[in-house]
This record gives structure tokens, sequence and C-alpha cells, in this order.
């Protein structure tokens, strides 16, 4: 598979999911719940943009693994692995809010090697492959770079929602949120993408999946960024997650959380 090969597979797999999301949005869809005692949707664009990408890997690449939100993994030993969250942000989506979009990741031996986040409906596109990242869009195309940051109290920082977290992580997150010079809400993926593009300092989430993580990583490597758990490992597994655009905040979040 050749660096031109891979760019054109990327963006057919982020062009069949659009046209598949597209006609759902802010529409009166059905959304069925995952999560016993909680809320955790999915709609019938989640399946069907999953699926779509799920036919053109198989058709494309047979030896290929494809691990994604909403079926079942498979082949995830092989030298190289798909991992797709058809809608990140399935709240957003639902709500007609556009803080949502599609990640298409790619893994080799277990590392991230190339992610993207299609948005269809703002037409962007952010990309990287841990070496650089990129944004395409109607605001132009250009390379994305983290901003300098020199300490918490001059970072923004964001969350999709505290009350995500249990109450033990949640005491820690408020106590970096005291720390920080702003702190905001909601975004999803875009949060993260925000980040790469030098706009926000500081992302701290806990109960992420590998879908929810692993394309967003070289998006996030590629433009300068550090993406580890909250005990500075390794962040492709999911877990407690804290992505900096600056070392010196990214370590001070690192010891405040572990206070």
């Amino acid at each position: 598979m050749t660096a031109i090969d891979f760019s054109s597979f990327v963006d057919q797999l982020a062009g069949v999911s659009g046209e598949t999301i597209l006609p759902f949005f802010r529409t009166a869809l059905a959304v069925d719940n995952k999560q016993a005692g909680g809320f955790d949707p999915v709609t019938a664009a989640d399946r069907a943009a999953e699926q779509a990408m799920r036919t053109l890997i198989r058709n494309n690449f047979p030896s290929h693994g494809i691990l994604g939100e909403e079926y079942e993994a498979e082949r995830i030993e092989a030298e190289y692995v798909w991992v797709l969250d058809p809608i990140d942000g399935t709240k957003s989506f639902i709500t007609g809010m556009v803080a949502w979009g599609t990640l298409i990741g790619l893994m080799r031996f277990g590392e991230p090697v190339f992610g993207m986040m299609n948005q269809p409906f703002t037409r962007e596109q952010f990309s990287g492959d841990g070496g650089a990242a990129h944004y395409r869009g109607p605001a132009g195309d250009r390379d994305l770079h983290v901003r300098t940051c020199a300490s918490l109290g001059d970072a923004i920082m964001t969350t999709t929602s505290p009350l995500l977290m249990n109450a033990a992580d949640r005491t820690a997150f408020g106590q970096l949120e005291n720390a920080v010079k702003l702190s905001r809400y909601g975004g999803d993926c875009y949060g993260y993408c925000m980040l790469a593009a030098g706009l926000i300092d500081l992302v701290v989430e806990t109960e992420i999946k590998p879908h929810d993580i692993v394309p967003l990583i070289p998006v996030i490597t590629g433009a300068g960024g550090i993406v580890t758990t909250w005990e500075n490992g390794p962040a492709q597994t999911g877990g407690r997650i804290v992505v900096a655009g600056d070392a010196r905040v990214h370590q001070a979040a690192l010891a405040m959380l572990k206070s």
C-alpha cells in the first residue's frame, strides 16, 4: 500500500461515510440507547456509515483488520487494523449540533500511523500521520500546529462532560478546572482537532474507547501535541486521556490529576 494509494483510500472512506450520514442529519430519526442505566445513543446513520466503510475496506484490503464502534472486531491481530467511529459525538448529531465527526484511523502492528476526522456537513477534514497534520475545508487548506502555553493558568481546557466521569475522577478534574484560565464542555472529537489547530491547550477525558482516540492520535502528534493516559502511558487502548499542545501544560496537568 503506497502513500498515494493510502491517501486516496482514506478519502474514499470519508466520502462514502459522509454520503451515508448526511441524509439523516437534522431529521426525525429514531434513536436507540446502548447503555442500561444511562444514555449512549446510536442511530441508523451510525450503523449504516460503519457498514459502508467496512464494506469498502473488505473489498480493497481483505487481509486488514477492522475495529469499529457499532459491530464486532475483525482480524484485529492483522498487521494493519482500521479503527472506525462513524459518528463521534452522536449526542450532538441527534440534537442537530455540528460538533460531531467521522473518525477513521489506521494502526500498524498496534501503533496508530494515520488518522482523520471528517465532518461532512461543515466540509472539514483534520488528518495526520504523526509527523505532520493538515486541515482541509472552507477556510482553505493549511498545516496544523499546536500553540505554546507556558502554564495551566494560561491554558484553555475542554472535556466532553464531567458527568461522564466517576466521582473520584470528577473531583480530580475539578481541581484542574480551577487551575486553568478557561474550561469548556462539549465538542467530542472537535476538541482534539481544535487543540491540533492551536486554539485550545488541554483536553482531559475519561471512559474513552480505542475508536474514540486512535484516529485522533496521529493528528495531534502530527501537529506537535502530546497524547497520554492520566498515568502518562500510551493512549491507544483508551481509558483516562490527557492531551496537550505544550509539554509544560501536559506535565502540570498530570501532576495535578495524580494529586
